[in-house]
């Protein structure tokens, strides 16, 4: 293999590792955005809680968009537990839910930036050899 097909090699590769690293960087933004998005459940279930009825709460709807509601029952919820269903809970066992979902998210988010970290490394491996030939040729 010649220096400059070998230098092609590379190139391809090191552009197949920035769109590696890209995908992963995008999905470490969902990661992320489901953290906070359980961490605000959790903080309203913790301040709901025990709390006495006709309560007056804001409930988001979507889009930064809420309504004004009153609060009924505060000591069980409706948990959402996989594939469509929805179980009712007490407040402190969703709380936990939460608390497990977002270890499991914290883990996965881990997880992700070692895989960044070693496809960084093995880019940079692939970059240096490339300035080699690189600087082999201007000689």
């Amino acid at each position: 293999m010649t220096n400059d097909e070998q230098l092609q090699n590379y190139m391809v590769l090191i552009e197949q590792y920035r769109e590696q690293i890209n995908q992963l960087e995008q999905q470490s933004s969902y990661i992320q955005a489901a953290i906070m998005d359980y961490s605000k459940a959790k903080i309203t279930l913790e301040n709901i809680n025990g709390k006495d009825k006709n309560n007056e709460i804001l409930v988001p709807i979507g889009g930064n968009t809420f309504i004004h509601a009153k609060t009924t029952d505060t000591s069980t919820v409706l948990y959402n537990i996989g594939a469509g269903v929805v179980t009712e809970k007490k407040v402190e066992d969703a709380i936990k839910k939460i608390d497990e979902k977002i270890e499991e998210l914290q883990r996965s988010q881990e997880k992700t930036s070692e895989m960044i970290e070693n496809i960084e490394n093995q880019a940079n491996e692939v970059t240096e050899k490339a300035q080699k030939i690189i600087n082999q040729e201007k000689k």
